[in-house]
């Protein structure tokens, strides 16, 4: 019977480890599955769709083959349309079937300029990611469907016509190890049985002794005992045999070991994939869970995105701010921001130590608040903390981007207090809505703040806007009337009653910018501007400029009979609440510089 289970072992055995080598051999898949992209190669821009990356599942290696420089990035199928709109493109999307399909796409909207057709799509704020390489690139994404990636040149050449895509296949064969494994141990037990077998056979063929009763003795023969001396007297020995049983009994004990060293040997050829993997369950901790509302657009940007757009406006800037050109910051800033630099650099060329205004710092980006749209012009929202010890600062912007082919500029730039509490505002993978202008759900319509700001700069708590605002906590308003003081100690002492100086403060030109707090308030950028006129009482005076080279440097000259008016911007950040909230409008930020002077008329 152990003859039988052996073989049933045996065959067991067989089978396992045939069918776990025959699932890492000729039962194993491919590895990988590719579509290959081959375009006309006239068109600048190739874009290939979302729906050809995520046609297989998996993580998506991009090649790319071309002649010259190649160029691809990546970012929502949306904007990359948007930014596409006024050239021809090739557009690379997939059929009901899965099969790749090529088109060319003719603009959709009339072009800007003739600069549209070269326009170089290299560091372009709307892409999540690009690279570059010379020849041929390759790179590993995961993107979604909602993503495209655009391929190119340098926005004037023809886009490289050579594309594929691969997409790993889960080939791995987790039982491959176990059967050659079991395989193995029913090999072991196969060959233990076939051997208890032969034991058992060569055991039942010896001699037994019998119990008693005693056999009957019989009588020696004497021819017999007459052979065995004549034997030992010639040294003749027979062999015993339990000496041959134990001679025997040790080879086949060797007959294991290559049975365990066949088993050995193939589960040497095993990777980690031909073993079942059993993830450690662990036990998610509890996250804040923030609800996006139903239909609401995606932010505008990401967080790396604003990280970059940061490092790039902070590099353009300084740039701009060494070499005093007013048409580098234009790149990356506008309004009030790009008007207080313009100043800035007419003085420092006329006034070496004249000190140029704070830079801006491109990291750490604390705080980032994009706001949800799928339209232009867009908003964002920065807090950056500076990485200068020597001079700690944590700057404010409100960044723009005008259309898809415009770059984010900053037009409003200020400091926070180091004691300010921003309100609590949405991730930024969630974002903001923007208020719009004349929003009656605040406390102060977007549009209103500024003037009525300006109202309390020139009356005090007599101002019928000063309930509205925290004025006691207000280091702005406390700033401008030591302005006010110092500017009227001035004129008294060299004017010596001759002169008079007078302070106004308004609303100024540029919109306001409102994005939404988490407690339906909003944060609000706002433009004030602040005057002082000083004139001469007496027929016979002048007004001097003899301590004051910046107004001298703006206007041109040391004196006037009419007097001179200088004109402050501040770029200022409040805190507005919503409608029917206890608290005040507070202020957040702000900056204040000399914008102009001119000579009274």
């Amino acid at each position: 019977m152990r003859f039988v289970w052996a073989v049933v072992a045996f065959v067991i055995a067989a089978a396992m480890i045939g069918a776990g080598i025959a699932q890492r051999t000729v039962f194993q898949g491919p590895s990988e599955t590719s579509k290959t992209v081959q375009t006309e190669g006239t068109a600048a821009y190739t874009l290939i769709d979302g729906s050809v990356l995520t046609s297989v599942p998996g993580a998506q290696t991009l090649r790319v083959e071309g002649d010259g420089e190649v160029f691809v990035s990546y970012g929502r199928t949306a904007d990359l349309k948007a930014w596409l709109a006024d050239v021809d493109y090739t557009s690379v999307t997939v059929d009901g079937e899965g099969a790749v399909q090529t088109a060319d796409q003719a603009p959709t909207v009339t072009p800007t300029s003739d600069a549209a057709a070269g326009r170089s799509p290299i560091d372009n704020d709307l892409w999540l990611d690009e690279f570059e390489q010379t020849g041929s690139l390759s790179t590993t994404l995961q993107l979604p469907s909602d993503m495209s990636v655009l391929v190119a040149s340098d926005g004037t050449a023809p886009a490289p016509s050579n594309v594929s895509v691969t997409w790993p296949i889960d080939d791995s064969t987790p039982w491959a190890g176990p059967l050659i494994v079991g395989g193995g141990i029913a090999l072991l037990a196969g060959l233990v049985l076939y051997l208890l077998g032969i034991r058992h056979v060569r055991r039942s063929r010896r001699p037994r002794r019998k119990g008693l009763p005693l056999p009957v003795t019989e009588p020696i023969s004497i021819a017999e005992s007459d052979a065995a001396a004549d034997a030992a007297s010639k040294g003749v020995v027979s062999e015993s045999p339990a000496r041959r049983t134990t001679g025997s009994r040790g080879r086949r004990a060797l007959v294991a070991i290559p049975a365990l060293g066949v088993s050995v040997a193939l589960l040497a050829g095993c990777s980690a994939d031909a073993w079942p993997q059993f993830a450690a369950s662990e036990t998610p901790s509890p996250t804040p869970t923030v609800v996006v509302p139903e239909g609401q657009f995606p932010p505008a940007v990401t967080e790396a995105q604003a990280e970059r757009i940061v490092s790039r406006v902070s590099s353009t800037v300084a740039s701009a701010d060494a070499a005093l050109d007013q048409n580098a910051a234009a790149e990356r800033l506008s309004g009030p921001a790009l008007a207080e630099r313009a100043t800035n650099y007419t003085l420092r060329a006329a006034l070496p130590d004249r000190p140029a205004l704070p830079a801006i710092p491109a990291e750490p980006v604390q705080i980032t608040l994009p706001q949800t749209t799928g339209a232009w012009p867009r908003t964002l929202m920065t807090v950056v903390e500076s990485a200068d010890a020597a001079t700690p600062t944590t700057t404010i912007m409100m960044m723009t981007q005008q259309t898809p082919w415009d770059d984010y500029k900053a037009s409003y730039v200020g400091n926070l207090e180091a004691s300010t509490n921003l309100p609590e505002l949405a991730a930024p993978y969630v974002g903001a809505t923007q208020v719009p202008p004349d929003s009656s759900f605040l406390t102060l319509a977007p549009e209103k703040v500024a003037a009525a700001y300006a109202d309390i700069i020139n009356n005090g708590e007599n101002s019928t806007s000063a309930a509205l605002f925290d004025t006691a906590n207000d280091l702005l308003l406390s700033a401008i009337q030591d302005n006010k003081t110092k500017r009227t100690d001035e004129l008294n002492q060299t004017g010596a009653g001759t002169a008079e100086i007078s302070f106004a403060a308004s609303a100024g030109p540029a919109a306001p910018i409102a994005l939404a707090t988490l407690d339906t308030g909003a944060i609000v950028a706002v433009n004030v501007y602040e005057s002082d006129t000083a004139k001469p009482t007496n027929a016979d005076a002048v007004i001097k400029l003899d301590n004051n080279p910046a107004v001298k440097a703006l206007t041109g000259v040391d004196q006037s009979a009419t007097g001179f008016t200088t004109t402050y911007s501040d770029q200022v950040f409040f805190y507005v609440p919503s409608q029917g909230s206890d608290e005040k409008i507070r202020l957040l930020g702000y900056r204040s510089s000399l914008l102009e002077a001119k000579v009274s008329p």
